[in-house]
């Protein structure tokens, strides 16, 4: 089992140690907002986890992958508990790609590798985008 130590440090202020030892600062207040809240942490880890498997998924096709930036939207419940219920990933990808390989690596981290994407699922509609920007010009 993963153990995280969560420290309040004051007002709503808390430090997080995470399983692997790493310390995450989160503020619940959006007024002061000194670092950022639970929930947000939740939607960069969705981005993370989905630019991850893009990665490793276009390396295993061979994919000349330039650079990659997800852009992660969401929308919450307007009543407690506010879950993200809507949700749109977009990937935008630079280099000489395969189009197909690019949508088969956004489906699989979609449908199959991306666990937090699996978690959000249950409260959340997802829409998946991607575009591909042409290859930097050569120096």
């Amino acid at each position: 089992m993963q153990t995280t130590s969560i420290q309040w440090v004051g007002e709503q202020r808390f430090l997080a140690t995470s399983p692997s030892g790493h310390a995450v600062p989160f503020d619940s207040d959006r007024e002061s907002n000194k670092a950022p809240g639970a929930m947000e942490m939740v939607l960069m880890a969705l981005g993370a986890c989905t630019a991850t498997d893009m990665v490793l998924i276009l390396e295993k096709k061979r994919q000349k992958l330039e650079s990659l930036e997800v852009l992660c939207s969401g929308e919450r419940a307007a009543e407690p508990p506010t879950v993200w219920t809507k949700l749109e990933v977009l990937f935008r990808l630079r280099g000489a790609l395969d189009e197909a390989a690019v949508q088969h690596a956004m489906s699989l981290t979609e449908e199959k590798y991306c666990s937090v994407a699996a978690m959000l699922k249950k409260t959340a509609a997802f829409t998946w985008r991607y575009e591909i920007l042409a290859p930097a010009a050569a120096k």
